[in-house]
Parts: structure tokens; sequence; C-alpha cells
């Protein structure tokens, strides 16, 4: 036992002597990691710091920064720059979006809020570095097109390298994404002058097509290293994504009867990049701006011995544009001249137009560090105290219904059963009034359509179970909604596994309402809501295919969407269905009389549609708020990521959706209006309706779309949302309907 004893306090010793010494120098004790992040161990250290310092020292340096910045601000300070200045300009407008967490909100780089997990690709000198093309993109049309497809170089015969491959995902099918290489060339490192890459004669149709995409201002799509291509101005202190393909003068600039059209043609690149020996090894990608050129290269026929060559730096004619060499010194690059802009006109007799597309690259070094390149992209968006504001404006309404139910509950309710249960003579019991004399036909299945509203009810289950799953999927960091592609592939794929709760729910409610065409109800639930989008979207793809949009879906995608719809999704709905069939019948503490009662005239606030249009507007106002940043980022191709604030919001909609059904299904009981069920499915899912007014305000307002059809693929989409959201309230208000009358019915004693 003594030995045992001496043995304990001797470890106890050594323990104390470790950790000590860990503390005095943690390199010595070998924890010193490598830093995958540069300033990421700084901002520790200063968190550290501040968590040492007493309130009052923290609020004066909170004052001294916000004076400090103010006067940087004052001074003409430009927070889009690649300057030391400008970049902690950038991080002090930015340090509520640089925290992490729900209740202790920790600093953190917008790189580790965004990709969470997401370590920094290194380059050695001369190493290539890809980049993709994207999309072309405006925000007056929702109709993207290939960059391919636009008259221009070639697609490099190159093949991704395997480090920079991406897993191609039904999402990115579905919204028209596809990696491919671009036709610039960027050696780490290397600067190039005035290179040319290649010459395309446009002519006819072409022509004219470009002249379109000019004039509703569609924008090319680069990415370097995940970074997405910028175009900045210290100047007027703006950062936009993508470069225009060209731009309008108007007639007062040329002098001409009607708007003239040019075409940028050469692109300045300059990518900035850091390097530092002593934290890392090779050069790290920070930024990747662009300067568009238009410039005619070309003012006579001798160009056409040219044309043979389809990408002229790879053919080693590197040399053949006048005015365009590697060679040149920087001062004689392209400059934007109204003598040298290239019109997009042919020629007085029809002779096609040709283009010299031509770019430059310069590699400039910066200290910015890895962590906070992405600062830039998020200057100007809206501060996390709006998405505040609206939880707090939804809380409001709950807090309010929640007044409303308790006094429905507690005192209106709690008097009447104590009086109804009080009550010993036939003859009182003859002359009861309000939602008690209804007892024997409350629980009445509906009349009307029973298999319908099963299946309205289990598509909303569906829906809700999905959204709440993929919402949950996102806070845990399983799921990164700023990859569009892979958020919709999660979306999908969910829905289809939820399919058991459709199942079962439209199963145990269509038992209950003693049905027997259970068959039938389990394929209308499978079918019925996932038939109507689909429909939708083909109906929709038919034109964007017409149109060549790079939105249209293959042949191969249309088919593995019906693939995973009728061999996982309807098999699952029938499994969900067969557990909700077994299970017992859903008991009500009532018996229902053989003969309906006479329903007298109801007040107009308690029956449709005045019931429908006052029930939607709370729902519908406790997610208004934050609905106008879901619409920005689907529609304005802003970042969308905080997904906290869009759980509590969706959790306060769920909430309110039940007290609103219940307090307008006690309002229709005192009425002696014992026909709930359809009423409050519709109460709650009118809010669909007044998310469709609010796109149609939306798009009246905020887009500035040109043309039918993309106004008709704007509306498809925005319908889809509309009927899955409607579905959603419609079922909780049911539900909650449900338990509310079984509650308050299960409390009175009924002869």
């Amino acid at each position: 036992m003594a030995k045992t004893t001496c043995s304990a306090r001797l470890l106890i010793r050594a323990a104390l002597l470790l950790s000590i010494c860990f503390l005095l120098n943690p390199a010595d004790a070998g924890f010193r990691k490598k830093k995958h992040h540069d300033g990421d161990e700084r901002r520790a250290q200063e968190d550290k710091g501040s968590r040492r310092v007493g309130r009052k020292e923290r609020k004066r340096i909170e004052r001294e920064k916000a004076v400090k910045y103010a006067q940087m601000k004052a001074d003409g300070q430009d927070q889009v720059g690649m300057t030391k200045e400008a970049a902690e300009l950038r991080s002090y407008e930015l340090r509520k979006k640089k925290k992490k967490g729900l209740f202790r909100r920790k600093e953190a780089s917008l790189a580790q809020v965004l990709f969470p997990g997401a370590s920094p690709e290194e380059y050695s000198e001369r190493e290539p570095v890809p980049a993709f093309v994207e999309q072309v993109e405006s925000k007056r049309t929702n109709l993207p097109f290939d960059f391919y497809e636009l008259p221009s170089c070639p697609e490099p015969a190159e093949k991704i390298q395997k480090r920079f491959r991406q897993r191609k995902n039904l999402g990115s099918r579905l919204m028209g994404y596809k990696l491919r290489m671009s036709p610039y060339n960027f050696p780490t490192k290397v600067d190039k002058g005035c290179t040319p890459l290649c010459v395309v004669d446009v002519a006819g149709k072409n022509l004219r097509w470009l002249r379109k995409l000019v004039d509703r201002q569609y924008r090319v799509h680069l990415t370097l290293d995940q970074l997405p291509l910028l175009m900045r101005s210290r100047e007027l202190n703006y950062a936009v994504r993508g470069y225009p393909v060209g731009f309008k003068a108007p007639p007062t600039f040329t002098g001409l009867q009607e708007d003239e059209f040019y075409l940028y043609n050469h692109i300045k690149f300059t990518i900035n990049y850091r390097e530092d020996p002593n934290e890392f090894e090779g050069v790290r990608i920070i930024g990747f701006d662009a300067h568009p050129i238009s410039i005619d290269y070309f003012k006579s026929d001798g160009i056409k011995s040219l044309t043979q060559y389809t990408n002229l730096e790879a053919a080693g004619k590197a040399d053949g544009f006048p005015g365009c060499s590697p060679d040149s010194p920087p001062d004689a690059s392209p400059i934007n001249e109204p003598e040298t802009y290239l019109k997009l006109r042919a020629g007085s007799s029809g002779e096609p137009l040709y283009i010299g597309f031509s770019y430059e690259v310069q590699w400039q070094e910066t200290d910015i560090p890895w962590a906070d390149r992405w600062d830039v992209y998020l200057v100007g968006s809206p501060d996390d105290e709006i998405h505040y504001f609206a939880i707090v404006n939804s809380l409001m309404i709950v807090i309010f219904l929640t007044g409303a139910v308790a006094t429905i509950m507690i005192r209106t309710l709690k008097k009447d059963i104590a009086g109804y249960n009080e009550m010993q003579t036939i003859e009182e019991a003859q002359e009861e009034t309000g939602w008690k004399l209804v007892h024997g036909d409350v629980f009445r299945p509906p009349q009307s359509y029973p298999m319908l509203l099963c299946v309205l009810v289990g598509s909303g289950a569906q829906i809700g179970s999905a959204f709440f799953a993929t919402l949950l999927a996102s806070m845990l960091r399983m799921l990164n909604p700023i990859k569009k592609g892979q958020a919709l592939t999660a979306m999908v794929l969910l829905y289809v596994f939820c399919g058991v709760i459709g199942g079962y729910v439209s199963a145990r409610l269509y038992k209950f309402c003693d049905a027997k065409a259970w068959k039938r109800n389990t394929i209308a639930t499978a079918l019925a809501f996932p038939a109507v989008i689909v429909g939708m979207f083909m109906v929709l793809n038919i034109f964007l295919r017409i149109v060549g949009a790079a939105t249209a879906v293959s042949f191969l995608t249309v088919f593995l969407i019906f693939l995973l719809w009728g061999c996982v999704a309807t098999p699952l709905v029938f499994v969900g269905s067969y557990f909700g069939y077994r299970a017992d019948k859903i008991e009500v503490p009532t018996k229902t009389n053989q003969i309906a009662r006479f329903i007298p005239e109801v007040p107009y606030y308690a029956s449709p549609p005045v019931s429908h249009i006052l029930a939607g507007m709370l729902p519908f106002g406790s997610v208004c708020i934050e609905l106008f940043f879901i619409m920005s980022a689907l529609w304005l191709h802003q970042l969308y990521y905080i997904m906290g604030f869009l759980f509590a919001v969706v959790s306060i909609l769920a909430a309110t959706c039940a007290q609103v059904s219940c307090v307008m299904c006690y309002l229709q009981l005192c009425a002696e209006d014992h026909r709930w069920w359809w009423k409050s499915f519709f109460n709650c899912a009118s809010a669909g309706f007044y998310l469709f007014l609010y796109s149609i305000w939306f798009l009246a307002s905020k887009l500035e779309l040109v043309g039918v059809l993309p106004v008709m693929v704007y509306l498809t989409y925005m319908s889809m949302i509309s009927l899955a959201f409607a579905l959603f309230c419609g079922t909780v208000g049911y539900l909650s309907c449900f338990w509310f009358t079984r509650r308050i019915y299960g409390a009175v004693k009924v002869d």
C-alpha cells in the first residue's frame, strides 16, 4: 500500500512538472504544429489578450479603433485595394462577420467561416496555375450561357490535373455549372506582356448575338485557385465579380443616331500573391483581378493568313498581332482609347468582323494573409445586425401569438372546461354553447377529398423534414451552402430519403379517415408534388434548350432525375406507408355522431377567404426580412452563408404557423363550425400566396429583367418555391390543429 501511494505521488509530481514545462515553453514540449492558415495564430493571441484586459479597457480600445478607422475613411482610404491600410479597414468593417459559434462567438477569418476546413494551395515558381471559366451571366437576365458558346478562343486540349478536379454532382448539372479550363495560361510568378491568343471572325447571327449580350450587360466569370475574378477600382471604391463582355456608348458619346456597341478583347490580369519562407513553402494566391480593354488590332484584311491558328500562343505565333508582342515594355501595352475601340459592326459590304483576343499577366506581391483574401468579396454586404433584427421581429410576432394562445388555453379554455364539467342536470347540458357543442362532430373525417388532404399534408411533412435536415447539416459543417451545386444535391437527396416520413404521415391520416384505397393514396403521395415540380421544370427546360442557355439540362440529367424519383423516392414512400397503415388508428377523446350537426352562420373573420387572408399574414411577416437576403442570394448573385439565422427563422415560422392555426381553429369552433380540416390547412398555406406576391414585388422593384423568357424563368421557379412553402406551412397548421382539438376535447367530460 505504501509503495502504491509513493508511486502515485511520483506520477502526480511528474505530471505537474510536465504541465509547467508546457506552459513555459510549449514548443520544446513537442506541441508545435505546422501553420496552415497564416494569421490564425496572431488572431488567437489577440483574442486571448482581449480576454485578459478588463471591460473598460476593451471599450476604450474599441473607441480608439472606431475613431482611427473613421478618420481613415474621411481621408479617402479605399476598402478594396491590396494595400495594408485597405486590408485593415476592410477587416474592421467586417469584424462582426468574422466570428463563428452560436452563443460564444469566437473571432475567426472569413476563410474559416465560408470554407471551414479548407487549407491554402501552395505553388512553386513557374508552376502553371489553372484558371477555370464559369457561366457568362447578367443581373438583367437569368439566362446564363457557356463561355465557349461565345465567339472566343477554343478550349485548351490539356486535361485538368487531379488535384484541381471537382466531382460532378446532380446539383451542378441542374444549375448548368461545368468545370472547364480557360484559354489563358498563368505560370507562377511569370509576368507576361501583351500576348496574342487567337483570331475569330464574327458575322451575321453571331455578331447580332454579341451585341445583344453587351446590351444586356453580361459578364464573364473566371476562377483562379478557387478565387472569383474581380474588377476593382480604388478611386471609386468598388469591387465587382467578373468583367463585362463589352460596353455600349450612347449617341452623345459617338455622335451617331443610335447606340454603338464595343467588345472587350484584351484582358489585363493582376495576380496578387504572398511568400513567407518562415511560415510556408511556395506561393499562395491572394487576389485575382482583371482590367478589360477594347482595341481594334486589325484595320485591314491582312489578318486572314492568321485565322488558321486556333491558338497563336500554343502555335508559336505570339508576335502575329500589330502592336501586341510579349516582349513589348509594360508602358506599350494596349490601353482604352476611343480611337481604337473595337466596334461590333461588320464591314460596309458585309465582310466579317475579325477579332483578335489577347491578354497580359502581372504578378504583384502583397502582405495580406491568405485567411483574409475573401474579405473584399463581402465589402458592402449587409451587416449581421440586420439578421438579428429579423429574428427579433419574428420573435415579437411569436410572443404576441403565444400570449393569445396562452390566454385561450389558460383563461378561456380553463373556465369553459370547468363550467362544462360542473354541469349536473340534463337541462344545463342542453343549454351548453360554444366549442363543446360540436364535440360529436369535431372529429368527423373530412367529407370532401380526404385523400387529397392526406397527400398534401404528407408532402408538406416530407418537404419540412428535408429542409430542417439540410439546415442541420449546414450548421454542423457537413454541408457548405457557398457551394451551391453541393447544397442543391443534398437537398434533393434528403427530400428523396424523407419520403419515408411523407408516406408515414399520409398513411396515418388516411387510415384515420376510414378510407380503403390505400394504394392509390400512397402512389399519389409519392408522385403528386414531384410530378408538378418536374412537369414545370421540363416545360421550362424546352425553352431554355431552344435559346441555348447553360441551365438547360441534358437528357442524361433528366434520366437521372426520373431514376431517382422512380427507383428510390417512390419505394421509400411505400415503406413509410407500410408502417403508417400497420400502426394503430389515431384515437380521439369523443365519439362521432351518425348525423352531422347543422352549422349556423359563421362570422366573417372565421370563414374563408377572410380567414385565409388574415391567418397567412403573420407566418409570412415572421420571415419577410430574412426572405429579402435569400432572394438576393438567389437572383442577385450575393453570398448567403448564415445557416444559423435561417434555422432560427424557420423554427419561428413553424411556431407562428402552429399558434395562428390554433387561434383560428378555436374561433371557428366557438362559432359551432366543426369543419376545421381543410380550413386549418389553408389558413397557414395562404402564406405561400403572400410569398408569390412578394416575389412579384421583388421582380418589379429589385430586378431589371429584360425579355419574356427571363421573366418566365423567374416566375416559374418562384411558383415552385411558393408551392413548397405553402405545403410546409399548411402541414404545420393542420397537425397543430389536430393536436389542439384532441387536447381540449380530451379535457372535458362528455356523456
